[in-house]
Protein backbone atom coordinates (compact mmCIF):
# COMPACT_ATOMS: atom_id res chain seq x y z
CA UNK A 1 0.00 0.00 0.00
CA UNK A 2 1.40 3.30 -1.25
CA UNK A 3 1.26 6.10 1.06
CA UNK A 4 -0.59 9.51 -0.92
CA UNK A 5 0.51 12.71 -0.56
CA UNK A 6 -2.54 15.17 -1.33
CA UNK A 7 -1.81 18.71 -1.88
CA UNK A 8 -3.96 20.85 0.06
CA UNK A 9 -4.06 23.28 -2.69
CA UNK A 10 -5.82 20.65 -4.92
CA UNK A 11 -9.11 21.40 -6.48
CA UNK A 12 -11.28 24.20 -7.21
CA UNK A 13 -9.94 27.68 -6.48
CA UNK A 14 -12.30 30.04 -5.01
CA UNK A 15 -13.09 31.68 -8.56
CA UNK A 16 -14.07 28.29 -10.26
CA UNK A 17 -16.12 27.07 -7.57
CA UNK A 18 -17.84 30.76 -7.11
CA UNK A 19 -18.82 30.53 -11.26
CA UNK A 20 -20.15 27.25 -11.03
CA UNK A 21 -22.18 27.71 -7.75
CA UNK A 22 -23.53 30.72 -9.74
CA UNK A 23 -24.71 28.33 -12.78
CA UNK A 24 -26.06 25.47 -10.40
CA UNK A 25 -28.30 28.41 -8.65
CA UNK A 26 -29.51 29.66 -12.01
CA UNK A 27 -30.81 26.16 -12.73
CA UNK A 28 -32.94 26.28 -9.71
CA UNK A 29 -34.76 29.49 -11.24
CA UNK A 30 -35.19 29.53 -14.81
CA UNK A 31 -35.53 27.42 -17.66
CA UNK A 32 -33.61 28.99 -20.94
CA UNK A 33 -29.02 29.18 -19.24
CA UNK A 34 -26.57 29.10 -21.10
CA UNK A 35 -23.35 30.19 -20.77
CA UNK A 36 -20.79 31.83 -23.02
CA UNK A 37 -18.06 28.80 -23.83
CA UNK A 38 -17.61 25.83 -21.27
CA UNK A 39 -18.29 27.63 -17.34
CA UNK A 40 -14.70 25.72 -16.64
CA UNK A 41 -12.49 23.55 -18.29
CA UNK A 42 -13.69 20.22 -17.15
CA UNK A 43 -15.49 17.89 -19.26
CA UNK A 44 -17.71 16.30 -16.46
CA UNK A 45 -18.83 19.43 -14.83
CA UNK A 46 -20.31 20.88 -18.09
CA UNK A 47 -21.86 17.42 -18.80
CA UNK A 48 -23.76 17.26 -15.29
CA UNK A 49 -24.93 21.42 -16.03
CA UNK A 50 -26.12 20.19 -19.81
CA UNK A 51 -27.59 17.67 -18.06
CA UNK A 52 -30.11 20.09 -15.65
CA UNK A 53 -30.90 22.36 -18.90
CA UNK A 54 -27.62 24.25 -19.41
CA UNK A 55 -26.29 25.28 -22.78
CA UNK A 56 -22.63 25.93 -24.18
CA UNK A 57 -22.67 28.97 -26.62
CA UNK A 58 -19.73 28.42 -28.39
CA UNK A 59 -19.60 31.11 -30.62
CA UNK A 60 -20.47 35.00 -30.96
CA UNK A 61 -22.95 33.53 -34.28
CA UNK A 62 -24.75 31.72 -31.72
CA UNK A 63 -25.20 33.97 -29.52
CA UNK A 64 -26.86 36.83 -31.72
CA UNK A 65 -29.49 33.72 -32.71
CA UNK A 66 -30.69 34.29 -28.64
CA UNK A 67 -33.92 36.57 -28.27
CA UNK A 68 -34.31 35.14 -24.38
CA UNK A 69 -32.84 34.08 -21.69
CA UNK A 70 -29.96 34.12 -19.14
CA UNK A 71 -25.98 34.00 -20.53
CA UNK A 72 -23.68 32.70 -17.73
CA UNK A 73 -20.20 34.83 -18.25
CA UNK A 74 -17.92 32.12 -16.96
CA UNK A 75 -14.99 32.61 -15.17
CA UNK A 76 -12.42 33.17 -17.27
CA UNK A 77 -14.61 36.97 -18.53
CA UNK A 78 -15.34 37.45 -22.10
CA UNK A 79 -14.53 41.06 -23.42
CA UNK A 80 -16.31 44.11 -23.49
CA UNK A 81 -17.91 43.57 -27.09
CA UNK A 82 -19.55 40.19 -26.14
CA UNK A 83 -20.61 41.56 -22.32
CA UNK A 84 -22.10 44.93 -24.68
CA UNK A 85 -23.73 42.19 -26.92
CA UNK A 86 -25.11 39.98 -24.67
CA UNK A 87 -26.85 43.28 -22.84
CA UNK A 88 -27.51 44.49 -26.63
CA UNK A 89 -29.82 41.02 -27.19
CA UNK A 90 -32.28 41.87 -24.41
CA UNK A 91 -30.51 38.76 -22.79
CA UNK A 92 -30.03 38.18 -18.80
CA UNK A 93 -26.75 38.47 -17.38
CA UNK A 94 -25.12 36.37 -15.19
CA UNK A 95 -21.32 37.70 -14.69
CA UNK A 96 -19.41 34.86 -13.02
CA UNK A 97 -16.09 36.12 -14.19
CA UNK A 98 -13.53 35.32 -11.85
CA UNK A 99 -12.69 38.58 -9.13
CA UNK A 100 -9.53 38.39 -10.19
CA UNK A 101 -9.66 37.87 -13.87
CA UNK A 102 -12.40 41.06 -13.16
CA UNK A 103 -9.50 43.41 -11.82
CA UNK A 104 -7.10 42.99 -14.85
CA UNK A 105 -9.90 44.44 -17.09
CA UNK A 106 -9.80 47.14 -14.74
CA UNK A 107 -6.26 47.28 -14.62
CA UNK A 108 -5.82 47.26 -19.03
CA UNK A 109 -8.73 49.61 -19.08
CA UNK A 110 -7.03 52.66 -17.24
CA UNK A 111 -3.63 51.32 -18.95
CA UNK A 112 -5.23 52.41 -22.31
CA UNK A 113 -6.66 55.26 -21.28
CA UNK A 114 -3.94 56.58 -20.55
CA UNK A 115 -1.83 55.60 -23.56
CA UNK A 116 0.37 52.94 -21.87
CA UNK A 117 1.05 50.04 -24.14
CA UNK A 118 -0.11 46.93 -22.49
CA UNK A 119 1.46 43.26 -22.33
CA UNK A 120 -0.31 40.16 -21.74
CA UNK A 121 1.65 37.83 -20.34
CA UNK A 122 0.20 34.06 -21.49
CA UNK A 123 -1.37 32.40 -23.62
CA UNK A 124 -2.81 34.08 -26.85
CA UNK A 125 -5.79 31.61 -27.37
CA UNK A 126 -6.68 31.01 -24.04
CA UNK A 127 -10.16 32.33 -22.99
CA UNK A 128 -9.24 34.57 -20.17
CA UNK A 129 -6.55 36.16 -22.28
CA UNK A 130 -9.26 37.03 -25.49
CA UNK A 131 -11.30 38.53 -22.48
CA UNK A 132 -8.15 40.02 -21.26
CA UNK A 133 -7.39 41.73 -25.07
CA UNK A 134 -11.12 42.84 -25.42
CA UNK A 135 -11.07 45.17 -22.30
CA UNK A 136 -8.66 47.25 -23.96
CA UNK A 137 -9.32 50.51 -26.54
CA UNK A 138 -9.33 49.19 -30.12
CA UNK A 139 -6.66 51.94 -30.95
CA UNK A 140 -4.39 50.88 -28.60
CA UNK A 141 -4.60 46.85 -28.74
CA UNK A 142 -2.71 44.58 -26.29
CA UNK A 143 0.59 42.59 -26.80
CA UNK A 144 0.49 39.11 -26.00
CA UNK A 145 3.76 37.15 -25.33
CA UNK A 146 3.88 33.88 -24.90
CA UNK A 147 7.50 32.94 -25.02
CA UNK A 148 10.50 34.09 -24.21
CA UNK A 149 11.29 34.71 -28.07
CA UNK A 150 8.19 36.74 -28.06
CA UNK A 151 9.58 38.74 -25.62
CA UNK A 152 12.59 39.51 -27.10
CA UNK A 153 11.16 40.42 -30.30
CA UNK A 154 9.06 42.91 -29.08
CA UNK A 155 9.92 46.78 -29.92
CA UNK A 156 8.60 49.82 -28.48
CA UNK A 157 8.71 52.47 -31.39
CA UNK A 158 6.47 55.12 -30.22
CA UNK A 159 8.46 55.10 -26.76
CA UNK A 160 5.31 54.24 -24.85
CA UNK A 161 5.10 53.23 -21.20
CA UNK A 162 4.54 49.62 -21.01
CA UNK A 163 1.73 48.09 -18.63
CA UNK A 164 2.76 44.41 -17.85
CA UNK A 165 -0.37 42.11 -16.93
CA UNK A 166 -0.45 38.30 -16.46
CA UNK A 167 -2.44 35.50 -17.08
CA UNK A 168 -3.95 34.42 -13.79
CA UNK A 169 -2.58 31.05 -14.33
CA UNK A 170 0.52 32.01 -15.58
CA UNK A 171 4.26 30.39 -13.81
CA UNK A 172 5.84 32.95 -11.36
CA UNK A 173 9.21 32.39 -12.04
CA UNK A 174 8.77 32.21 -15.82
CA UNK A 175 6.79 35.50 -15.40
CA UNK A 176 9.84 37.12 -13.49
CA UNK A 177 11.86 35.89 -16.29
CA UNK A 178 9.65 37.68 -18.54
CA UNK A 179 9.62 40.59 -17.07
CA UNK A 180 12.99 41.07 -16.94
CA UNK A 181 13.53 40.86 -20.39
CA UNK A 182 11.40 43.79 -20.77
CA UNK A 183 13.34 45.92 -18.25
CA UNK A 184 16.53 45.09 -20.05
CA UNK A 185 15.42 47.12 -23.21
CA UNK A 186 15.01 50.04 -21.25
CA UNK A 187 11.58 50.85 -21.22
CA UNK A 188 9.51 52.32 -18.48
CA UNK A 189 7.66 49.19 -17.04
CA UNK A 190 4.52 49.33 -15.13
CA UNK A 191 4.16 45.52 -13.18
CA UNK A 192 0.75 44.48 -11.95
CA UNK A 193 1.72 41.30 -10.94
CA UNK A 194 -1.97 39.23 -11.71
CA UNK A 195 -1.11 35.93 -11.12
CA UNK A 196 -3.77 35.23 -8.70
CA UNK A 197 -2.11 33.85 -4.73
CA UNK A 198 -4.33 30.11 -5.35
CA UNK A 199 -2.29 29.86 -8.46
CA UNK A 200 1.15 30.80 -7.09
CA UNK A 201 0.26 28.51 -3.77
CA UNK A 202 -0.88 25.65 -6.13
CA UNK A 203 2.31 25.95 -8.15
CA UNK A 204 4.52 26.09 -5.20
CA UNK A 205 3.42 23.20 -3.14
CA UNK A 206 3.05 20.68 -6.58
CA UNK A 207 6.65 21.55 -6.97
CA UNK A 208 7.91 20.49 -3.22
CA UNK A 209 5.59 17.27 -3.26
CA UNK A 210 6.73 16.23 -6.49
CA UNK A 211 10.64 16.39 -5.26
CA UNK A 212 9.85 13.91 -2.60
CA UNK A 213 7.80 11.48 -4.14
CA UNK A 214 8.47 7.95 -6.18
CA UNK A 215 5.16 8.67 -8.15
CA UNK A 216 3.17 12.48 -9.04
CA UNK A 217 -0.64 12.48 -10.72
CA UNK A 218 -1.72 15.92 -11.68
CA UNK A 219 -5.50 15.91 -12.52
CA UNK A 220 -7.53 18.17 -14.53
CA UNK A 221 -8.96 18.68 -18.13
CA UNK A 222 -6.57 17.88 -21.00
CA UNK A 223 -7.30 21.97 -22.25
CA UNK A 224 -6.55 23.36 -19.00
CA UNK A 225 -3.66 25.54 -18.99
CA UNK A 226 -2.78 26.10 -14.63
CA UNK A 227 -3.11 21.87 -14.98
CA UNK A 228 -1.03 21.70 -17.62
CA UNK A 229 1.46 24.19 -15.70
CA UNK A 230 1.14 21.90 -12.86
CA UNK A 231 2.65 19.00 -14.64
CA UNK A 232 4.98 20.66 -16.18
CA UNK A 233 5.98 21.73 -12.73
CA UNK A 234 5.60 18.33 -11.24
CA UNK A 235 7.83 16.73 -14.60
CA UNK A 236 10.99 18.83 -14.32
CA UNK A 237 10.89 17.14 -10.33
CA UNK A 238 9.50 13.87 -11.00
CA UNK A 239 9.75 11.69 -14.08
CA UNK A 240 7.02 9.33 -12.88
CA UNK A 241 4.37 11.86 -13.14
CA UNK A 242 0.85 11.67 -15.24
CA UNK A 243 -1.75 14.02 -16.15
CA UNK A 244 -4.59 12.66 -15.97
CA UNK A 245 -8.85 13.68 -16.26
CA UNK A 246 -10.24 10.75 -14.61
CA UNK A 247 -8.94 7.99 -12.49
CA UNK A 248 -10.26 5.93 -16.16
CA UNK A 249 -6.99 7.98 -17.45
CA UNK A 250 -4.11 6.24 -14.67
CA UNK A 251 -2.05 4.06 -15.95
CA UNK A 252 -0.16 1.98 -12.98
CA UNK A 253 3.24 1.81 -12.59
CA UNK A 254 5.73 -1.25 -13.69
CA UNK A 255 7.78 -0.20 -11.11
CA UNK A 256 7.59 -0.28 -7.19
CA UNK A 257 5.99 2.85 -5.76
CA UNK A 258 6.43 3.38 -2.27
CA UNK A 259 5.16 7.14 -2.16
CA UNK A 260 2.45 8.95 -4.88
CA UNK A 261 2.07 12.53 -4.80
CA UNK A 262 -1.11 14.11 -6.02
CA UNK A 263 -2.48 17.49 -7.13
CA UNK A 264 -4.95 18.87 -9.08
CA UNK A 265 -6.15 21.74 -11.33
CA UNK A 266 -8.50 24.76 -10.26
CA UNK A 267 -11.40 23.03 -12.43
CA UNK A 268 -11.17 19.72 -10.88
CA UNK A 269 -14.03 18.84 -8.36
CA UNK A 270 -13.33 17.09 -5.51
CA UNK A 271 -15.23 14.04 -6.43
CA UNK A 272 -12.64 13.06 -9.39
CA UNK A 273 -9.96 13.58 -6.83
CA UNK A 274 -11.22 11.36 -3.48
CA UNK A 275 -11.62 8.80 -6.09
CA UNK A 276 -8.65 9.04 -7.42
CA UNK A 277 -6.35 9.09 -3.80
CA UNK A 278 -9.07 6.03 -2.79
CA UNK A 279 -7.57 3.66 -5.62
CA UNK A 280 -3.92 4.97 -4.96
CA UNK A 281 -3.67 4.37 -1.85
CA UNK A 282 -5.11 0.33 -2.26
CA UNK A 283 -4.33 -0.30 -6.03
CA UNK A 284 -1.84 1.55 -7.52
Amino acid sequence: MAEVILAKTAGFCFGVERAVNMVYEQTLKTQKIYTYGPIIHNDQVVKDLQQKGVTVIENEEQLRSLTEGTVVIRSHGVSKRIQDLIAAQGLNIVDATCPFVKKIHHVVMDATAKGQQVVIIGTDSHPEVEGIKGWCDESLPAVVVETIEDANRFTNPEKRDICIVSQTTFNQKKFQEFVAIFEKKGYHVIVVNTICNATFERQNEAQKIASRVDAMIVIGGYNSSNTQKLYEICKRECENTQHIETLDDLKRSPDSISCVGITAGASTPKTIIEEVQKYVRTDF
